[in-house]
């Protein structure tokens, strides 16, 4: 069994939000496998259940806040016994050109909170699905560029980078991580758009629904 997990907030508010991708990309997988994606609530998740080429998934979306995402992640990984290595979380990743896509096992949060919290409760070696969202433009807090809406640019890579990330967790799944790995972490061709304003870093923001 494996359990894949996509990032977000909950509520209406944050549907369309760059920080939300991670919710997008289990609601994709769901559907490609025809399972609902919320079948059910447990220990503060959204949680589906179904099968991949005979292999037991569940998807599940936290439902608390981005830097509570820790423990509906432990909670139903211990409930099915499994261990770090059965987890896949699926989330935006400002070091990453916008639009694509890469994983990675293990590793620190880079300022992510929802990652420094699950890493706190089950530890690094998970793998990540990572989705590109680009740095913000100058004089921006990056909480309030990852709780934006998706640019024009931006949001006509979004079918295609949900795809590709889905794409990924499959082989994950189905041939391992070390096939994704070498399968997709290879940059696209193609210019990227630049985030709204011109891209420049910023200084990570502390937000309870933020980075």
């Amino acid at each position: 069994m494996w359990l894949v997990v996509g990032l977000g907030n909950p509520g209406r508010r944050y549907e369309a939000t760059r920080h939300n991708v991670g919710f997008r990309v289990v609601e994709r997988l769901a559907e490609r496998w025809g399972f609902p994606v919320d079948a059910k609530d447990l220990f503060g998740a959204k949680v589906g259940e179904g099968q991949v080429r005979n292999t037991r998934v569940l998807v599940a979306r936290p439902q608390g806040f981005m830097n509570l995402s820790g423990q509906p992640v432990v909670s139903i990984a211990g409930f099915h016994k499994l261990g770090p290595d059965r987890v896949v979380v699926v989330h935006d990743d400002l070091d990453l050109p916008v639009g694509d896509v890469r994983c990675k096992v293990g590793g620190g949060h880079g300022g992510h909170n929802g990652l420094r919290d699950i890493i706190r409760v089950i530890g690094g070696d998970f793998l990540r699905v990572r989705y590109g969202i680009g740095r913000p433009p100058e004089g921006w807090e990056v909480a309030d560029f990852v709780l934006g809406k998706w640019g024009p640019e931006e949001a006509a890579l979004l079918g295609p980078g949900v795809e590709r990330a889905a794409d990924v967790i499959e082989v994950v799944l189905t041939e391992g991580a070390a096939a994704a790995m070498n399968q997709f972490n290879v940059r696209s061709g193609g210019p990227r758009p630049a985030a709204p304003g011109g891209a420049a870093s910023a200084r990570p923001a502390q937000s309870s629904s933020g980075r």
